[in-house]
């Protein structure tokens, strides 16, 4: 089949729906089917890239990783029509995301959604952040859904979330997962060579946005006692993100910025070599919706302490391949370091077969045949379902109609957004 992924966010940019995309549309093409991903263009990308068409846009909107395409009319019409694609897969609800939703109505084909982001966790980007604007992100993005073929969720949190909300169309649960043998083996010595890190010492890790909906702040601040109270202890962050230089700048203050280790991004082997330099993984994030990062800490053997969250709960068996918090105490989770710092070495070792154990469940291969045998059954439905009159007049009735609807949804969202704000004022008098 003929799979047409549109995106907001793709290289240079590093993360894990990035990731997903690429991993994804490389395993389809090896099984036989033609993919073509729709992105923005970025500053950096990758020269001579195939299977990939850039669309204008705006750079860097808002200070954030995403642009904003320039709405230049028919910018996809040829591509469109020389490949010809069978079903699109959208991997944002906005900006990118109505363009798939144009794309699908206009070409009547299907429409999948992957629902990757809790995204009212980002509105802390977007100047004027509060309630109201939380809830128009919300509603925008589940009305997004309701106009979709059909969803995936990456975990089952994520899914019944979407179901309290009142989500109309159907959800499968399918998570993103990673190619799990290539983090069976690494160099850790060489990381921690390359920061000067003990070859002795007790790494605490931690790998991703260094951003404020990563939680960054709470979990510097649980991991910051712990290393004072243990000195042989080091804390290895990989990535980069808005806060890093607060963090450096806390770590200066704490007395402990010779222990704390911040690499910048690292990818590909190096990637892997830090995660085998780590003795005890540390997440708390609240905004995932689900644990890429968990199941490659977890495929390279790296036991995680993180909060209960969604995403987070569906990797971390507690007290068995790590400890689950459920309440935002950082005295708690310094406490469960400690813990797992004086566990007897027999009993680490046990929790990093374990570890290793959890991500088998989630091998990509395994994702992957799963969206290609959901792909294939939401084709089917959709040609049951098509009009028997294909014409011109029906083509056009179908993009009207799916234009009102992409108008109508934000009508929607910005009514309930502007009915909080209206309650709020009247609260105050």
């Amino acid at each position: 089949m003929n799979i047409l992924m549109m995106t907001n966010t793709y290289k240079p940019i590093v993360g894990g729906i990035e990731k997903s995309i690429e991993v994804f549309s490389s395993e389809y093409r090896s099984l036989g089917h033609n993919t073509l991903i729709v992105a923005p263009v970025f500053k950096d990308m990758p020269e001579d890239e195939e299977h990939i068409h850039r669309i204008p846009a705006i750079q860097n909107f808002n200070g954030t990783d995403f642009s904003v395409e320039l709405p230049i009319p028919g910018v996809l019409n040829g591509v469109l029509n020389e490949f010809k694609p069978d079903i699109v897969h959208s991997h944002h609800p906005f900006l990118v995301g109505d363009i798939a939703l144009r794309v699908a109505a206009n070409l009547n084909i299907p429409i999948v959604f992957t629902y990757h982001t809790r995204y009212e966790m980002n509105t802390h980007y977007v100047p004027g952040d509060s309630e109201p604007l939380k809830k128009f992100v919300i509603e925008l993005a589940d009305g997004y859904s309701d106009l979709c073929d059909h969803v995936i969720a990456p975990s089952e949190s994520i899914a019944d979330l979407l179901k309290e909300r009142g989500g109309e169309t159907e959800i499968t649960v399918i998570p993103t997962g990673i190619n799990v043998s290539e983090y069976y083996s690494g160099n850790g010595d060489s990381i921690r060579q390359e920061y000067g890190i003990p070859g002795k010492a007790f790494v605490v890790g931690y790998l991703g946005r260094i951003a404020e909906e990563k939680n960054m702040s709470f979990l510097q601040e649980a991991v910051m006692p712990f290393m004072k109270q243990q000195k042989d202890v080091h804390f290895l962050v990989v990535g980069d993100g808005d806060i890093a230089g607060v963090m450096k700048e806390k770590a200066r203050s704490m007395g402990v910025s010779e222990r704390m280790h911040f690499t910048g991004i690292l990818k590909g082997k190096e990637k892997i070599d830090a995660y085998h330099a780590m003795d005890v993984f540390v997440f708390a994030s609240k905004s995932e919706t689900q644990g890429i990062v968990l199941n490659e800490a977890m495929a390279s053997g790296v036991p995680i302490i993180g909060l209960d969250a969604p995403g987070v709960r569906e990797v971390i068996q507690d007290g068995v391949n790590g400890y689950l918090i459920f309440e935002e105490d950082k005295i708690l989770f310094s406490e469960k370091l400690e813990q797992f710092y004086n566990m007897e070495k027999s009993q680490k070792e046990s929790f990093r077969n374990n570890a290793r154990a959890t991500a088998g469940d989630f091998d990509y291969k395994k994702s992957v045949q799963k969206t290609l045998d959901l792909y294939q059954k939401v084709i089917d439905k959709k040609h049951i379902n098509k009009d028997a009159d294909k014409s011109m007049w029906e083509t056009s009735k179908r993009a009207i109609k799916r234009e009102m609807e992409i108008i109508s949804n934000v009508v929607k969202s910005a009514g309930v957004a502007l009915n909080i704000k209206k309650d709020e004022n009247e609260s105050k008098r």
